[in-house]
């Protein structure tokens, strides 16, 4: 985004925000989201791998012009949580943390679940339910 900067209607300069800068505002407010284990690298090799919070843009890929921009968010879903719901939650949370800090109106957000995770104690449960049956 390239923004000319007026003082007094005397343009002082341009603002420009890079993608790189919108992907970490997305990414910090979807991991906000209840429901919602972690990013995904899987853009980059297929493989879903939960990264922490230091590097929130790896599963975030966003494609900015002049005044808008588009985002592609690949999220790992906590177990047991109504998936519709928490993708709902993310473009929401998303569409209003980048458009408030940049100014940029987001025309779409697309969310790819590349996994789900389970806990150890849910492991656990599912295991003795399964053996149980038998």
């Amino acid at each position: 985004m390239e923004e000319n900067v007026q003082g007094n209607n005397i343009e002082i300069g341009n603002v420009k925000i890079s993608e790189e800068v919108v992907a970490i505002i997305a990414g910090v407010a979807a991991m906000d989201v209840p429901g919602v284990a972690g990013m995904s690298g899987g853009i980059a090799g297929g493989i879903a791998e939960i990264l922490g919070r230091k590097n929130l843009s790896k599963g975030v890929k966003v494609e900015v012009g002049e005044k808008e921009a588009a985002i592609d968010l690949y999220i790992i879903v906590e177990y047991g949580c109504r998936i519709p719901d928490v993708s709902w939650d993310i473009q929401e949370k998303v569409k209003n943390a980048v458009e408030t800090m940049t100014g940029l109106d987001v025309i779409e957000i697309n969310i790819h679940v590349q996994g789900v995770n389970i806990e150890k104690d849910t492991k656990r449960e599912i295991a003795d339910d399964t053996s149980r049956v038998k």
